[in-house]
């Protein structure tokens, strides 16, 4: 019996061999998705470009899983992407990007071969497959591999019997027959968070006591980090920073009062933020840290710039807001700023002075039309026609002093309910990442309080868009679980 079990998978193997791919060729036949979804693509979109952050990496690890040796565990995963739509053109700007210029793709990965798995991806996000024939998958034509695809090898249910592997069929009708439940969800997963949590605390005391020392001794306003690492990542960073003081205590003098942030890139954001670079080494910093005088002089200029634009627009405010927009240094800012300032100053829209005081707008450089936010902030192209400027604005300022008013309402009643739920959960942290809005943490928080949850206790809770264990202990769990 053993022997006939090893000739099948050997012969198993030999017909899989006929339609699988590899890691490379998965890779290269997955460009076109990776081009439609990736988020440096999404900046002006912070909550689209984490969406699609957070669910690359989710595929990536399910990519890679398939191709380790050995590997039977299965678990279907549902991921969801913004995917970008073709470029606009002269003859249809409005038509192809008259929201956001992207829609939502939402499907679930249940294959066990990497062939499948990309043919599933592609085919639901709309994108061709043609390009695939031209890999080293098989000789065969495109169509028969896709059949050869569907039609697995069934193997006795005594097999998985005699071996203890999981039947995947089984365990594929079980999943989509019990959907995942907030409850289920922690059942099966508290075990492996508090564990992670508990070995995290010794260097979560040690990421505060360097944050408060350097915060101490550079007069700093805050430390912040653009994106989600680990407890051990921005300590490390943290220690980078601290050598640079005790090497270089004369140039950091300039950075009193300001915040600094971990990033992608070193300079200074448009927020007026320092920003240094995590891959960038003590050199660039100093750089930096040297040349601070210097952006000062331009943060000058681009506030005058504002202030010159909002004269010019009836009083309405220029703002740059962290959470709406991407992560501009200084400069690019400026530009943006320096040239809308141009275009307005020729067409000379008569905007009554000060009839707009009290209303904020925010300069976008990747949409065609502009659109007023549901927190009331107008969002206007710098490439938008100044006449269509001033209509927009005078139909929408009413509907905007609105839903600024809003705006303050939900932020009180948000902050409210994560005091109250942090509270009675006993939770150590409750927040939410950037890509979930004020009204989706109410909802969110209203139907916790509702439930009793034992296993949250002294638990770190992050209000996602789905299910996770961080690999410092935190709990993510989608806004709208069930």
């Amino acid at each position: 019996y053993v022997i006939r079990l090893c000739l099948e998978k050997i012969l198993l193997q030999c017909i899989l061999q006929s339609r699988t791919l590899s890691g490379a060729d998965a890779i290269n036949a997955l460009r076109p998705f990776y081009f439609a979804v990736h988020p440096d693509f999404f900046g002006q979109h912070p909550k689209e470009r984490e969406v699609n952050e957070n669910s690359l990496k989710r595929l990536n690890g399910y990519l890679e899983n398939l191709q380790k040796p050995g590997f039977r565990s299965f678990k279907p995963t549902q991921l969801t992407f913004y995917v970008r739509e073709r470029e606009p053109n002269s003859s249809n700007v409005q038509e192809s990007f008259s929201t956001s210029g992207f829609r939502a793709v939402s499907f679930t990965l249940h294959t066990r071969d990497l062939l499948s798995t990309v043919l599933d991806i592609l085919n639901s996000c709309s994108l061709s497959t043609e390009h695939i024939q031209s890999l080293n998958v098989n000789s065969q034509p495109h169509k028969e591999a896709k059949s050869t695809v569907n039609r697995p090898i069934k193997w006795d249910k005594t097999y998985y019997t005699f071996t203890g592997f999981k039947d995947p069929e089984e365990e594929l009708e079980q999943a989509q027959r019990v959907e995942t439940t907030l409850i289920s969800w922690l059942d099966d997963n508290e075990a492996s968070a508090v564990k992670k949590l508990k070995k995290s605390l010794p260097l979560r005391k040690e990421l505060e006591r360097l944050k408060s020392e350097l915060s101490h001794q550079l007069q700093l306003s805050d430390i912040r980090w653009q994106r989600s690492w680990g407890i051990a990542h921005r300590c490390s960073q943290l220690h980078s920073l601290g050598r640079l003081v005790q090497q270089r205590p004369e140039v950091l003098k300039n950075v009193k009062g300001r915040t600094v942030v971990f990033t992608d890139r070193s300079g200074m954001s448009a927020a007026g933020h320092v920003m240094l670079g995590t891959m960038d080494v003590h050199h660039h910093w100093t750089k930096i840290f040297e040349r601070l005088p210097n952006y000062y002089k331009l943060q000058k200029r681009l506030l005058f710039l504002e202030d010159r634009i909002s004269q010019l627009l009836g009083g309405i405010q220029v703002v740059y807001i962290e959470e709406l927009q991407p992560l501009l240094t200084l400069e690019e800012y400026y530009e943006t700023l320096d040239s809308f300032y141009n275009k307005l100053r020729d067409s000379r829209l008569p905007f009554h002075p000060r009839s707009l005081r009290g209303l904020q707008m925010i300069l976008e450089s990747d949409r065609y039309a502009p659109s007023l936010h549901e927190f009331g902030h107008f969002m206007i192209p710098t490439v938008c026609d100044p006449a269509t400027l001033q209509w927009f604005i005078f139909a929408k300022a009413q509907e905007a002093r609105k839903n600024l008013k809003r705006k303050e309402e939900m932020m009180i009643t948000e902050k409210e309910l994560i005091d109250t739920s942090t509270e009675k959960f006993s939770l150590d942290r409750l927040y939410k990442e950037p890509s979930v809005s004020s009204a989706q943490m109410i909802d969110c928080c209203k139907r916790l309080l509702e439930e009793s949850l034992p296993y949250l206790q002294g638990m770190h809770l992050c209000i996602s868009h789905f299910y996770s264990v961080l690999q410092d202990g935190d709990l993510c769990i989608p806004w709208n679980w069930k």
